[in-house]
């Protein structure tokens, strides 16, 4: 597929994994994914990018110092052209800012920040580096979503940073998932929102596998752990896992 070089405003448009064994992580997720693996240095805090096919698709990151005891958890970033502007509504529309903006030096500005159901997210406004330049074939993100029990307040707090569509694509009641879609996205579901009874809302990332039932074999294999057994969805077969640090994660076999 082509290398992708933009994303509309409120698309996710990067994840990385924050885990204290980053070199762990590349024991794990390369074989599945069919990553290399780029260490930028010291200087970027002992970033890692992960290519596939040579291109960015994702991140890995050690703890910031004096939280090397977080859980290992993918971050995932909404695209905005404008972050201070977005990164101003958050607290308005009642998130709370906790970093940012922050320039990467060649990259662009970041912010992390929580929603007000308690979900971490990050906010990337591009400068040397759009994002993910792989999205939607095996080895790159293809789907990302947030999963939360408070899901209209969800809903309304994100309407207030970007201009999302956000259709119900579930009943409401047993099943309720919306659908976000956002000005030049050509009308496709940039995203979604879950109402889940999860104890801590998280927003997590779906990666693109060619086999789900070989990646099952791989992940217990590689020493994660296989949440459901694959599954057919009609946006592809499923498999929720954690890699070995406890991070939650699904590869997708997409249709």
């Amino acid at each position: 597929m082509p290398v992708r070089d933009s994303y509309p405003d409120g698309a996710p448009c990067w994840a990385d994994l924050t885990c204290a064994d980053p070199l762990g992580a590349q024991d794990f997720y390369g074989p599945i994914l069919g990553w290399e693996f780029e260490e930028l240095g010291p200087e970027l805090g002992g970033y890692t990018m992960c290519l596939s096919g040579g291109r960015p698709a994702a991140g890995l990151l050690p703890p910031p110092a004096g939280a090397e005891r977080l859980p290992a958890a993918w971050n995932v970033y909404l695209a905005a052209a404008d972050l201070a502007a977005v990164y101003r509504r958050v607290a308005a529309a009642g998130g709370e800012g906790v970093l940012g903006p922050h320039r990467v030096p060649g990259a662009g500005l970041l912010a992390f920040a929580f929603d007000p159901t308690g979900a971490a997210f990050g906010l990337w406004q591009p400068g040397g580096h759009a994002g993910a330049a792989v999205y939607g074939e095996p080895g790159a993100m293809c789907w990302n979503e947030l999963a939360t029990p408070a899901a209209e307040r969800a809903d309304a707090f994100y309407a207030e940073l970007f201009p999302y569509q956000q259709k119900q694509v579930g009943d409401g009641r047993e099943f309720d998932y919306t659908a976000w879609t956002v000005p030049g996205s050509d009308g496709l579901p940039v995203c979604g929102r879950y109402r889940t009874a999860v104890p801590r809302p998280y927003w997590s990332s779906y990666f693109a596998v060619t086999e789900a039932d070989h990646a099952a074999e791989q992940v217990a294999g590689l020493g994660g752990r296989v949440l459901r057994e694959p599954f057919d969805s009609p946006y592809g077969r499923l498999l929720p896992c954690t890699d070995p640090a406890g991070a939650q994660v699904t590869f997708c076999q997409l249709p």
